[in-house]
C-alpha cells in the first residue's frame, strides 16, 4: 500500500513536535535515497512550517572519485532548490590512524562534529537525520547480538537534545521501501553508495545477511523489532522516572561523591538497583557506556555482601566504591587511607593487616631454638634482640616527621624521603606498616627496610622474629 510520505512526516512533526514553525533546520544529506527524499519532503513542508533549510554534506574521502561525485550531486541539488549548502571535506582515514577508531565510528564522530558546526554557524534549532524504520530494526538487532540491556532495546529516538540543538529523525517510522517508492514516483534521482555492499562493516552484514535469514522465520521481523522498541521505550521511561525518585530519596551528593545506606539499597528491586548504580555514575559525570554488565554486578554485589566492614573497590581510573560498614560511597578520587596502629604484645602470634591485605607472623623464642646463621633479615623478615626492645611495640602507619636509622648507613633519613628515593607509589606510602618501640624508635619498615637497632648478636638471648605475609 502506497503511503503519502509528505502527509506522514507532517503528522509525525506535529504530533511529536519534531520542529517548530520558523525553525532553521540543517538537513544532513549524504546523496543516497533516504537523505535526498528527506530533503525533498522537508522542502515540500517549508510552506506549511515556514522552515529555513540548510543542506549539509560530508565528504569522508573514503571512496575517492565516488565521494567527490556525491558531494557535487548534493551541491547541485541544493542549488536547484535554492537552499544554502555546506560541504565538509574530512580526511577520515587520517583521523582513523590518529584515534584508532574503526571506520564507521570515526566517520560518524567527524560527521556529527561538522553538522553541529553548521548548525552553530546558521543559528539552527534542529538537525534532521534520515534514519528510517529499517535502520531502527537493524540497530536493535546489532545491539541484541552484541549484548544489551533493556535501555539498548529502545533504539534510536525520534528526537534527542545534543549540545544546543535537537537531532530529529522524521523518517524513523517509515520503511525503506516507501522511501524508494517515493523517489521513483516523483522521479527523484540519488546516488548509490558502493560501500553499502561491503560486508566488512557489521551493519552491512546485519542488513545483507542476518535480517534476510531471520525473515524466513518472521517475514515481518523489522516491524516486530520496531514494536519492541516502542514497548521498551515506554517501560524504559517509566523505570527511569522511578530510578530518579529513588535517587532523590536515598542518595546524598557532595562534590565528586555520593553516599547511600546499604539497607535502603537492599530493599530495592534488582532492576532498580542496577539502574540506580548507572544513574549515580552518570551524575558523577562518568559515561554509563564505560561499565559492562559484569562491572555493574560487581558494584551491586559489594553493596549487598554481608560480613564486610570496610572495603574499597576500584572500578576504573575514575571511580572508587568505598564501603564503611553500612554506608556506601561512590567517589571519583582515590580514598585517603585512615591512620592505623596495632599493639604487639608477648601473646601476639598473628596480626591481620587489612590495609595492605597482609598478616604479620610473630615468633618469640630463646636464641638456642634457632641457629644464628638462619637469622637473616630481609624485606619481609626481621629478627630482633628482644632484650634491646622497649615494649610495648606498635605496628602503625607513617606519620609526618618519621625518621629511620637504616642498617648499614650512618645517621638517619626521613621515611618520606626514603620512599621518594625508592619511587614508591603514593598509595603504598600511606599504608606500609612501621614497627615502633615504646620510645618511638622506628625498628623496621615492613616489606622495605630495617633499622640498625636491636640487631641480633653474640650476646642475644631472646629473639623476636616478625614475618610479613601477603594474603
Amino acid at each position: 500500500m502506497e503511503i503519502d510520505l509528505v502527509a506522514k512526516v507532517r503528522q509525525r512533526v506535529t504530533e511529536e513536535k519534531l520542529a517548530d514553525s520558523g525553525d532553521v533546520v540543517v538537513v544532513a544529506v549524504s546523496g543516497g535515497p533516504d537523505s535526498v527524499a528527506l530533503l525533498h519532503v522537508l522542502f515540500a513542508l517549508t510552506t506549511s512550517f515556514n522552515w529555513k533549510l540548510v543542506v549539509a554534506h560530508v565528504n569522508h574521502q573514503f571512496r575517492g572519485a565516488e565521494s567527490d561525485a556525491e558531494a557535487s550531486f548534493v551541491k547541485e541539488l541544493a542549488k536547484e532548490l535554492n537552499l544554502p549548502c555546506e560541504i565538509g571535506v574530512i580526511d577520515v582515514p587520517a583521523y582513523i590512524e590518529e584515534t584508532s577508531l574503526n571506520g564507521q565510528a570515526a566517520a560518524r564522530e567527524k560527521r556529527y562534529e561538522f553538522l553541529h558546526q553548521v548548525a552553530a554557524d546558521y543559528g539552527a534549532q534542529r538537525i534532521a537525520l534520515a534514519h528510517h524504520a529499517d535502520d531502527q530494526a537493524e540497530t536493535v538487532m546489532m545491539r541484541i547480538l552484541r549484548g544489551t540491556g533493556p535501555s539498548g532495546l529502545v533504539g534510536m529516538p525520534e528526537r534527542r537534545r545534543e549540545k544546543k540543538v535537537e537531532l530529529i529523525r522524521p523518517f524513523l517510522r517509515i520503511y525503506k521501501a516507501d522511501i524508494v517508492n517515493y523517489c521513483a514516483q516523483h522521479h527523484i534521482t540519488y546516488c548509490k553508495d558502493s560501500s553499502n555492499e561491503l560486508r566488512k562493516y557489521f551493519r552491512n552484514q546485519i542488513r545483507l545477511d542476518v535480517m534476510p535469514m531471520l525473515k524466513q522465520y518472521n517475514e515481518h521481523l523489522p516491524e516486530s523489532l520496531n514494536r519492541l522498541t516502542d514497548m521498551m521505550r515506554a517501560e524504559d521511561d517509566y523505570l527511569a522516572g522511578e530510578t530518579e525518585q529513588v535517587l532523590r530519596r536515598i542518595v546524598t551528593f557532595q562534590e565528586a561523591t555520593c553516599r547511600l545506606e546499604r539497607s535502603d539499597f537492599g530493599g530495592l528491586h534488582v532492576a532498580l538497583q542496577r539502574r540506580l548504580i548507572k544513574l549515580i555514575l552518570n551524575c558523577l559525570c562518568l559515561g554509563m557506556d564505560r561499565l559492562e554488565f559484569n562491572r555493574i554486578e560487581s558494584i551491586r554485589e559489594l553493596i549487598l555482601q554481608d560480613q564486610v566492614s570496610n572495603q574499597v573497590l576500584q572500578v576504573d581510573d575514575a571511580l572508587y566504591i568505598v564501603r564503611e560498614y553500612e554506608a556506601i560511597q561512590f567517589q571519583t578520587f582515590a580514598p585517603s587511607p585512615k591512620p592505623y596502629a596495632y599493639a604487639i604484645g608477648s601473646d601476639t602470634d598473628v596480626l591481620n593487616l587489612p590495609e595492605i591485605e597482609a598478616k604479620l607472623l610473630c615468633s618469640w623464642m630463646p636464641i638456642n631454638s634457632l641457629e644464628t646463621t638462619a637469622m637473616v633479615s630481609s624485606a619481609t623478615d626481621v629478627f630482633l634482640d628482644l632484650d634491646q626492645l622497649q615494649l610495648p611495640l606498635v605496628l602503625r602507619s607513617r606519620r609526618s616527621g618519621d625518621r629511620l636509622e637504616p642498617y648499614g648507613l650512618n645517621g638517619s633519613k626521613k621515611v618520606k624521603d626514603m620512599f621518594i628515593d625508592a619511587k614508591m607509589p603514593i598509595s603504598r606510602r600511606e599504608v606500609i606498616p612501621l614497627l615502633v618501640d615504646a620510645s618511638g624508635q622506628i625498628l623496621w619498615i615492613a616489606g622495605f627496610r630495617r633499622s640498625k637497632h636491636a640487631l641480633v648478636g653474640p650476646d642475644t638471648e631472646r629473639v623476636l622474629h616478625l614475618k610479613l605475609v601477603l594474603k
